[in-house]
C-alpha cells in the first residue's frame, strides 16, 4: 500500500482540509515596496538582458529592420520521459514472470467489461438523433452500466483502490474542471467518477469501441492545428459549461501527458470561458514501475501494468479557483493561478514545454537520433516570442537534421552549408556566425529554429520577398529563370561556380521545370528564411569587403 508521505506536503499543513472549498486566488507575488509584479515581468527583463548581451559582429539581417537575437540557456529536463520503460532487475522479471497467469485474468476481465461497456453505450445511443443537447436522463441511467464496467477495466489494470482527497464541488459552482495527464487512466477514471463532457481529438472518434463510448460523453472534438476548430471548442465549451443539464466539461489544459514530474504549459481553452474552474490532479507513488505514458509505447505500458501486483494512484480534489472580478482578467492570467495551484499542490517544477515538443521528439526518433530529448525546445516559449506554430518549428527540424548534426545534435559548417547550397560562398560564414552567437564553432537545433524564426518575423520579411522576387523577374513574367536568378545574386555568389549555382536554384524550383514561379519562390523563402540574406544589396547600398563579395548597409 503507498506510503502516506509520498503524498504530504513538505510543509504542515494546520486545520483539517473541507470536502471542498471555494477560494478566489491572486498569484502575483510582491516586492518588498508593496507593489505587484509577475512572474513574466521578470522573464521579460531577463529576456532583454539577454538581448543586451547578444553578440555584435556583422549582421546579414540588418536590412530587414531587426535587431540581434537571443537564445535562452537549453534545458535538460525531459518532462516525458519514462523513468522505468527498460524492466531491470531482478525483482521486476520475477514480478513478471509470477503476474503471466495473472495476465490471463485480467485480460478476461477487461475484454469482457469492454464488450458489455460497448453493448450498454450502443443501446444508451439507439434512436438518439438530438445530440446538441443533453443526454435524457434514461439514456444517462443505461451509462451507469458503461460506468461500472470502466471501473472494472481499472481494476484489471492493477487499480484495486484508488485513494481519493476532496470531494467534487457541485456542477452548478465548477461547471469546469482541469486536470494534469500523465496517463490514458485518468480519461477512463474521470468517465467513471464523473461522467464528463470532455476535450478530445478528432482522431479518436475513430478508434474501436472506445470512440464509440467517448461519442456518449457528447465529446467536443477539437483539431489542435486548425484555428476554426479550436475557436469552435472554445465556443462549445462556452456553451455546455453555462448550462446546468450538460454534465461539467473536463479538460486536460497540457493537451498531451507527461511523466508526472513536471506541469508544462496550459492552453487557454478552458480559461477564455471565464467559468469556475476545479483543478483535480492525479498522483501515481511508485518505486518499480512508472505509469506515466510520456514516450513509452501504449502496448508496452499496457503490458507492464497488466503484470503488477497493484498500480498506486492517488486523486485529489483542489480548491475551486474563480476568476477574478476585481480586475478584468485574461485568460492567461487566469491560467497561470490555475497551473501555478496545480504545480504547488504536486509540488513539482513548472517548463514552456508543449505538445509541439512532443513533435519535435518524434520526428528526432523517427530519424534515429542518439539523443531525441535535445531537439526539443520548449515550444510554447517559441510561439510566444515568434508566433510560430508547431508544424512550421517541425519543418526546420526536418531542414536541421538534412544538416547531419552529430551526436551531440550539433551541426558544423560544412553540414549547414551543404543543406543550405552554399557550399562556397563566403555569405555561408556570415549567417553561421549569425546563428552561432556563442561563437562555439557549431550550431544546436534551438539555436538554428530561433535565427530562422527571428528573420522570418521581422517587419520587413514578407515585404523583402516580394521585393526580391521583383528584382530578379527582369522581364515581368511572374517567373524566374535560372540565367535571371544568377545575374540578380551574382555579387553575393560570386564564388560559386555554376553547378553550386544551380543546386541553390532547385531550392527555389520546386517543380523542376527550369523557372521558379512567385508561389514557389515565396514559399522557398519561408521555409529557409535565412536565405534572404542572398537579396540584402537588393534592398540598400552595398560596400566591397576584402574578400571582394559585397556586404550591405544598413537601411536608415
Amino acid at each position: 500500500m503507498a506510503h502516506s508521505d509520498l503524498a504530504s506536503p513538505l510543509l504542515p499543513v494546520s486545520g483539517h482540509r473541507p470536502l471542498f472549498s471555494v477560494i478566489t486566488i491572486d498569484e502575483s507575488p510582491r516586492t518588498p515596496n508593496g507593489k505587484a509584479h509577475s512572474q513574466n515581468d521578470s522573464n521579460h527583463a531577463q529576456h532583454q538582458n539577454n538581448w543586451a548581451a547578444a553578440v555584435t559582429h556583422w549582421n546579414p539581417y540588418e536590412f530587414l529592420g531587426g535587431r540581434p537575437f537571443s537564445v535562452p540557456p537549453s534545458t535538460s529536463v525531459d518532462p516525458f520521459k519514462n523513468d522505468t520503460e527498460k524492466i531491470d532487475g531482478f525483482y521486476e522479471v520475477l514480478k513478471i514472470v509470477i503476474c503471466l497467469p495473472i495476465v490471463v485474468i485480467r485480460l478476461l476481465i477487461f475484454g469482457a467489461a469492454m464488450f458489455v461497456g460497448y453493448v450498454s453505450t450502443r443501446l444508451a445511443l439507439e434512436g438518439w438523433k438530438d445530440k446538441q443537447n443533453p443526454m435524457p436522463v434514461w439514456r444517462c441511467r443505461v451509462m451507469w452500466i458503461t460506468r461500472i464496467c470502466a471501473r472494472c477495466i481499472l481494476f484489471s489494470f492493477g487499480y484495486q483502490w484508488i485513494r481519493r482527497k476532496g470531494k467534487p464541488a457541485p456542477r452548478e459552482i465548477a461547471p469546469i474542471v482541469v486536470s494534469n495527464h500523465v496517463s490514458y487512466i485518468e480519461p477512463i477514471f474521470y468517465f467513471y467518477e464523473l461522467f464528463p463532457t470532455m476535450v478530445a481529438s478528432e482522431s479518436h472518434d475513430s478508434m474501436p469501441f472506445v470512440g464509440t463510448i467517448i461519442r456518449a460523453m457528447q465529446v467536443i472534438y477539437v483539431n489542435r492545428f486548425s484555428p476554426s476548430s479550436r475557436k469552435n471548442a472554445v465556443n462549445e465549451i462556452k456553451r455546455k459549461a453555462s448550462c446546468d443539464r450538460f454534465p461539467r466539461v473536463l479538460l486536460f489544459p497540457e493537451g498531451t501527458t507527461t511523466n508526472g514530474q513536471y506541469i508544462i504549459s496550459f492552453q487557454l481553452g478552458a480559461f477564455i470561458p471565464c467559468y469556475a474552474i476545479q483543478p483535480i490532479i492525479v498522483r501515481y507513488p511508485h518505486v518499480h514501475f512508472d505509469q506515466s505514458w510520456g514516450d513509452i509505447s501504449l502496448a508496452k505500458l499496457m503490458f507492464r501494468m497488466f503484470t503488477q501486483f497493484h498500480n498506486f494512484m492517488e486523486v485529489e480534489y483542489l480548491p475551486v479557483i474563480f476568476p477574478l472580478e476585481t480586475q478584468k482578467e485574461t485568460p492567461v492570467h487566469f491560467a497561470k493561478r490555475t497551473r501555478d495551484a496545480v504545480a504547488r499542490s504536486l509540488n513539482v517544477a513548472q517548463t514552456s514545454h508543449s505538445y509541439g515538443d512532443i513533435m519535435l521528439l518524434g520526428k528526432a526518433s523517427e530519424s534515429q537520433q542518439e539523443n531525441p530529448s535535445s531537439y526539443m525546445v520548449e515550444m510554447a516559449q517559441v510561439e510566444s516570442l515568434f508566433h510560430i506554430n508547431s508544424l512550421e518549428a517541425v519543418d526546420f527540424l526536418d531542414k536541421f537534421l538534412s544538416m547531419k548534426p552529430d551526436a551531440s545534435g550539433h551541426v558544423h559548417i560544412d553540414g549547414f552549408s551543404s543543406a543550405l547550397r552554399l557550399k562556397v560562398s563566403n555569405l555561408k560564414n556570415e549567417i553561421f556566425q549569425f546563428i552561432d552567437i556563442e561563437n562555439n564553432g557549431y550550431i544546436t537545433f534551438k539555436q538554428f529554429l530561433f535565427a530562422s524564426a527571428h528573420v522570418m518575423r521581422q517587419p520587413l520579411f514578407n515585404q523583402a520577398c516580394e521585393q526580391a522576387f521583383l528584382e530578379c523577374d527582369i522581364g515581368g513574367n511572374d517567373y524566374i529563370s535560372e540565367e535571371q536568378f544568377v545575374d540578380s545574386i551574382g555579387p553575393v555568389i560570386a564564388k560559386m561556380n555554376k553547378e553550386e549555382v544551380h543546386q541553390l536554384f532547385v531550392l527555389f524550383d520546386a517543380d523542376g521545370d527550369g523557372r521558379s514561379s512567385k508561389e514557389e519562390f515565396l514559399t522557398c523563402l519561408r521555409k529557409n528564411p535565412l536565405l534572404i540574406a542572398l537579396f540584402c544589396h537588393c534592398f540598400g547600398q552595398t560596400d566591397t569587403s576584402e574578400d571582394g563579395e559585397t556586404t550591405p548597409e544598413q537601411i536608415v
